[in-house]
């Protein structure tokens, strides 16, 4: 009688829930709790301590780029004669961070597989609120000499190494997290986060500005900025430490390897560069270089893009929850299939609309950013439902990194080089091209929304 007692609620649960009758008893515990942990954990939490954590990481990452105007005289020394030489080399430094997220990718991933997600979390904000405290404390050039710019690359190192494994923690935090039928909600908040930490930089960056006078801002304002970032590490700290762990006791036990995942999971690994090539191209064209582009090629006005790119940037954040939904009810291909072959056929007209005109460019950033919706929304969702979770964060970190430093990363340079070549019309095929690789993946890709999630 005891025996059936027990049994009958499970019975009776999985007669609710068809996609957990795969699971074996461990798995169906691990989904609702916590290892080692009697309480069944708040969804809400969860999805707040890896999304507010994110969004502080990215406003770390991007209030660099946008107040690297203000800083670049205090930190490099003048060229013979050219005053570009200080931002040419403030944004040299910003290229070497971006190319520590593959390592960060690496280490950080491994870490979250060996020992869970939440220290590797708790492990990322804190480097990069250091990092971030480190630009803010980062002395002149006129003070200490060589020693600015060597304080500002050290800095620089620890934020990239962070964002590099903050990709890989919060993606398989975050759908590890998620209840039945809800991975692709949870996954799109990655990027909606993402592009709140974006939002906020370039909004403290231009309240900043508007506050204080060009000298003041040259002197001490921009150091204000970076001391905020790492105050609000500490928010960030103390939210994901009250998070709870999502792999299971069995998980936890294991120590896999640094390079198992390649090791192991090759195809898996080719998987997730073929997935990012494309979306990661797209990604950064249409929310980072579309402004410069526009002024660039057609003229436009540095302020109106600036305007244009915070009210698409907005619109995007909110799409991502409605693409991650539609995922868990048609499925991942069907968005990432649009999204691709979108891009593939309309990437280059929609380049060529833009013009001058206010109205072109706003409509020309909306419309990519519907397309792209069909990525973003639900990249770590797809990702993670790759690799086994032995290997989960490690096996994503590494490959996703790399694409994205080589092929998003270098959107801006390749754009610009194309110009300076004499061939902008050839950027817009560029992308369109990489976008058409990346449907040839998706082609093959099983669909896995309604697959348990290995825990």
């Amino acid at each position: 009688m005891i025996t059936c007692r027990l049994i009958l609620p499970q019975r009776q649960a999985q007669e609710k829930n068809p996609e957990r009758r795969t699971m074996s008893n461990a798995e169906y515990i691990a989904e609702d709790r916590a290892p080692g942990d009697a309480r069944p954990p708040s969804r809400l939490r969860q999805l707040a301590a890896a999304s507010i954590g994110n969004a502080v990481e990215w406003y770390d990452w991007y209030a660099y780029s946008f107040l690297a105007v203000y800083f670049a005289d205090q930190v490099f020394p003048h060229g013979a004669g050219n005053s570009l030489v200080p931002l040419l080399s403030t944004f040299a430094v910003f290229a070497v961070g971006f190319f520590m997220r593959p390592v960060g990718g690496l280490l950080m991933g491994a870490l979250a597989d060996r020992r869970g997600r939440r220290t590797a979390l708790t492990l990322t904000i804190l480097l990069m609120g250091g990092g971030s405290l480190l630009v803010a404390l980062t002395p002149t050039y006129a003070a200490t000499g060589v020693l600015a710019p060597v304080v500002l690359v050290l800095a620089r190192l620890v934020q990239g190494l962070s964002v590099g494994g903050e990709f890989a923690a919060s993606t398989t935090f975050l759908v590890e997290s998620a209840g039945p039928g809800r991975r692709g909600l949870f996954a799109s908040f990655q990027y909606v986060s993402t592009t709140a930490g974006q939002l906020l930089a370039s909004g403290t960056a231009a309240l900043l500005a508007t506050l204080l006078t060009e000298r003041q801002m040259g002197q001490w304002g921009w150091r204000v900025a970076f001391l905020l970032g790492a105050l609000l590490s500490l928010l960030g700290l103390w939210i994901r430490r009250g998070a709870q762990e999502t792999i299971t006791e069995r998980r936890a036990a294991e120590r896999p390897g640094l390079f198992e995942a390649l090791r192991r999971h090759p195809r898996q690994s080719l998987l997730i560069c073929g997935i990012t090539a494309g979306g990661t191209l797209a990604y950064y064209t249409w929310t980072t270089y579309l402004p410069t582009y526009a002024q660039v090629n057609a003229g436009f006005d540095k302020g109106d893009s600036l305007t244009v790119g915070t009210l698409s940037l907005a619109f995007f954040a909110l799409l991502q929850p409605l693409g991650g939904l539609l995922s868990d009810r048609i499925g991942r291909k069907p968005l990432l299939l649009g999204f691709s072959l979108g891009f593939a056929v309309l990437a280059v007209p929609l380049l060529h609309l833009v013009t001058d005109a206010f109205l072109s460019l706003l409509l020309v950033q909306c419309a990519g950013m519907v397309l792209l919706t069909g990525y973003t929304a639900i990249a770590a969702a797809v990702n993670a439902e790759v690799f086994p979770a032995r290997v989960r964060a490690a096996g994503i970190g590494f490959p996703y990194s790399l694409t994205v430093a080589l092929f998003g990363g270098t959107a801006p340079y390749v754009g610009t080089w194309f110009r300076q070549a004499g061939h902008p019309d050839l950027f817009p095929w560029y992308v369109a091209a990489l976008c058409l690789v990346s449907f040839l993946v998706y082609l093959t890709l099983p669909e896995t929304a309604r697959r348990p999630l290995d825990t």
